[in-house]
């Protein structure tokens, strides 16, 4: 009886802490990035559950069956023989699984990697996100407009982020738009990212670089083209230019809220030359174009 009451508070306890949690992020897409990475998450959770829960149905079965019985001391089993049939579907199961796995992580990574999908044949808003202690500073090249902590992006549009930092390795993480990528110092990194609804999402680093990371997060909010554009036109129309002074006073280490800024520091702190894992719709690297495209905004 004792044990029933057990069972049954264990139960009802974790019934009652999950249903005050809300959903995870990761599982809550607003975007095709997202959508596909949530899909493989629970693939494998699925699989990983099948496999738990034979394993241990198989071991109440044997503990059951196999228990110990009221035999003589002297009593001596007999040998048996392995059996070719158990040995191959404890080695061949496994096999298949992580075979399985391993096809759909690569297939995966390639698409994430490149331009969302049903966005191929749409100019990609170009965003150069770069990391500081603690901080991150969004530059857009093309509307001439920096911004401090947080991000304006349209919807139903490519977006494709220029990540390197000003200090240690950061990662680059809107958990709702897709996974994370890093941020470093030498080099560009790309990550490909699209909103397919709008709304307030949450951003972050999530790499540890010190005692401020914590509080090293940034808010995003995603709107329909039109409102973006009128954005961009309000900066313009009401924010102080970005000065080269100004610039390094943000980068000391510390923490800042939301600040914006026309112009960008591209100008007079232009970013690492060398990009790494540029891809275009087709999967081959652009890297020459887009440093050209660099090089002639600055030189405007």
């Amino acid at each position: 009886m004792k044990i029933k009451w057990f069972f049954f508070m264990m139960v009802l306890t974790i019934s009652t802490v999950l249903t005050g949690c809300e959903p995870l992020l990761v599982f809550d897409a607003k975007g095709p990035q997202a959508e596909r990475q949530a899909r493989d998450i629970l693939l494998s959770i699925g699989i990983m559950s099948v496999v738990i829960i034979v394993v241990f149905a198989l071991l109440v079965y044997i503990l059951v069956k196999y228990r110990a019985s009221k035999m003589p001391e002297d009593y001596e089993p007999p040998h048996i023989e392995g059996n070719p049939w158990v040995e191959a579907i404890c080695i061949g199961i496994p096999i298949l699984i992580v075979g399985y796995l391993s096809f759909v992580s690569v297939q995966s990574n390639y698409i994430v990697e490149s331009t969302p999908q049903g966005y191929e044949d749409q100019k990609p808003l170009v965003i150069y996100a770069s990391s500081s202690d603690w901080k991150w500073h969004f530059s857009y090249p093309e509307e001439d407009i920096e911004t401090v902590n947080y991000l304006y992006i349209p919807t139903d549009r490519p977006l494709e982020f220029k990540l390197y930092s000003y200090g240690p390795i950061t990662s680059f993480w809107i958990p709702q738009l897709g996974g994370q990528k890093y941020a470093m110092a030498d080099m560009i990194t790309t990550l490909h990212l699209a909103a397919d609804e709008q709304g307030e999402l949450m951003g972050r680093n999530a790499n540890f670089s010190g005692k401020g990371f914590a509080e090293n997060t940034f808010s995003v909010k995603a709107v329909p083209e039109k409102e973006f554009k009128e954005w961009v036109d309000e900066v313009k129309e009401t924010a102080k230019p970005l000065t080269e002074e100004k610039f390094d006073e943000i980068l000391e280490p510390g923490h800042l809220g939301q600040m914006t800024f026309t112009g960008t520091h591209l100008e007079f702190a232009p970013p690492p030359e060398h990009d790494h894992g540029n891809m275009d719709a087709d999967g081959g690297e652009n890297e020459h174009e887009e440093h050209e495209a660099h090089s002639d905004h600055n030189s405007h």
